[in-house]
């Protein structure tokens, strides 16, 4: 439960070394030289933290303040980049109870605090001493020999409890073999932190080009800022063990690396994945969605497809109508290759499809989701169903027919499909059936192609407001 307004008003009279103790040796975002962040598709990021610190010699309790809310600290590694000095880790602690007025209050259930109040005529304060006894569904206070809930007016506490932060706070203890300034770095795997890849393409007017534009969306909700970083993306599906997750990154292996538009992004494999790193620092704030060029091509040659896609159910029974007015699906397909200005491999995401009406206003026309493309493979987009181009179906004619060893049985069937065009201009549509068992096209009026050991595929082009059909008889047997 909330606190009420008038209970959020905490004062602490304290030097900021109350937030640890004597002995603690604090290093803040102040001290940091270099940030690199790695940010993997699913809600994975590998942070690298660089600071200058100065330790003593032999013991220390350092306090590493500004690391991410969600740190996953089981993968936490700090060593020294200085040659000459060696760290010796010997325990971490990762402190996520935050400050906040509501934690401060449970912090000190069954001791006392002040409570402040001004008297609004005179503006006198009056303080008095209070003993918190709970703070839950609220606050219960007594005070003398009184029982109060939820009373007005500011409290004011002696100090932080030293296991109370203001910011997530690595506790390490461990051992240096200098006292001089040196460089650290601590790395570890972080949640909170994600990327995705959009896309935005401009078909033209007669469909057989297209510009796509790629674009990074960043969102940060880790609990803290990353400035100036070192920004590099993962592309691929990186296996995680549920339970137990490495610190360690995957060695680089350097095989290639192309620039993408005009040197926003380089991209290189790294093991079996893609690594996208952009060429300059950026900031990213906590609780941020920041958008980052990806990629630019223009005049991309594209195919047009509309299909009608059928299924296996109806050859080994009769049916009879199996469908009027079907819908016609309608396909772009376009090859990641450098013939067809792009050729580099491209992230899973949304391609979103426009194209200019009449008056020059650019008109959505659908979207799809693509996954990770390598480089010279088809992308292929599903972009909604033809509203002037409809089908019929239906069987003709179903029977028993004579099989032959090894198969025990054997039909045989006849469908018509017939194909409407209402536009203006006349179009192809790809019929492709899937035909169970063992098959064989036994009368056709089109020739078909067998696309593969199961499915039978028809090219039909049908003129201007007209319209075709189909004929076909198929024997199975199974």
């Amino acid at each position: 439960m909330k606190l009420p307004l008038t209970l959020i008003a905490v004062s602490i009279c304290l030097a900021s070394s109350a937030f640890a103790s004597d002995t603690e040796q604090l290093t803040t975002l102040k001290d940091q030289t270099s940030v690199a962040v790695t940010i993997y598709n699913d809600n994975l990021a590998l942070v690298k933290d660089q600071r200058n610190i100065t330790l003593d010699k032999g013991f220390n309790n350092l306090a590493f303040r500004g690391v991410s809310a969600r740190i996953r600290p089981e993968t936490a590694l700090l060593r020294s980049l200085n040659p000459n000095n060696q760290l010796h880790v010997l325990e971490q602690n990762f402190n996520f109870d935050l400050l906040t007025p509501q934690k401060m209050l449970e912090k000190y259930t069954g001791k006392q605090v002040h409570l402040a109040n001004i008297n609004p005529a005179t503006g006198i304060e009056t303080i008095q001493t209070a003993t918190i006894l709970s703070t839950h569904d609220g606050v219960t206070l007594k005070i003398d020999d009184k029982i109060v809930t939820n009373p007005p007016g500011s409290y004011i506490f002696d100090q932080v409890p030293d296991n109370l932060r203001d910011q997530p706070t690595l506790i390490t203890q461990l051992t240096s073999s200098s006292d001089r300034q040196q460089t650290v770095e601590l790395g570890y795997l972080a949640s909170g932190l994600a990327w995705k890849a959009d896309y935005v393409a401009e078909l033209n007017s007669d469909e057989t080009q297209l510009d796509l534009t790629g674009w990074i969306t960043l969102t940060n909700q880790s609990g803290t800022e990353y400035k100036n970083a070192k920004l590099q993306l993962v592309a691929g599906d990186i296996n995680q063990v549920q339970t137990e997750l490495l610190g360690r990154s995957a060695p680089r292996e350097a095989m290639m690396m192309k620039t993408m538009n005009d040197g926003a992004v380089a991209e290189e494999s790294l093991f079996e994945y893609h690594l996208y790193s952009l060429n300059r620092p950026t900031d990213l704030a906590d609780k941020q969605t920041k958008q980052v060029a990806l990629l630019s091509a223009n005049a991309v040659p594209v195919h047009k497809e509309f299909l009608l896609q059928g299924n296996d159910y109806y050859y080994n029974s009769s049916y009879g109508e199996l469908g009027e007015k079907i819908k016609i699906a309608v396909f772009v397909e376009f090859n990641n290759a450098e013939k067809a200005y792009l050729g580099m491999p491209i992230p899973k995401g949304i391609v979103r499809v426009y194209k200019n009406d009449s008056n020059g206003s650019a008109q959505f026309v659908g979207e799809d989701n693509i996954d990770h493309t390598p480089k010279n493979e088809n992308i292929r987009l599903k972009l909604g169903e033809a509203f002037d181009i409809t089908a019929d179906k239906k069987q003709t004619d179903f029977k028993k027919a004579k099989y032959f060893a090894p198969h025990t049985v054997a039909y045989e069937s006849s469908y018509q499909i017939e194909l409407k065009n209402a536009k203006a201009e006349p179009v192809t549509v790809m019929i492709r059936e899937p035909v169970p068992g063992e098959w064989k096209i036994s009368q056709e009026n089109y020739p078909h192609t067998k696309m593969t050991t199961g499915t039978a595929q028809w090219q039909i082009t049908i003129p201007a407001e007209s319209s075709e059909t189909l004929k076909y008889s198929v024997l199975v047997q199974y």
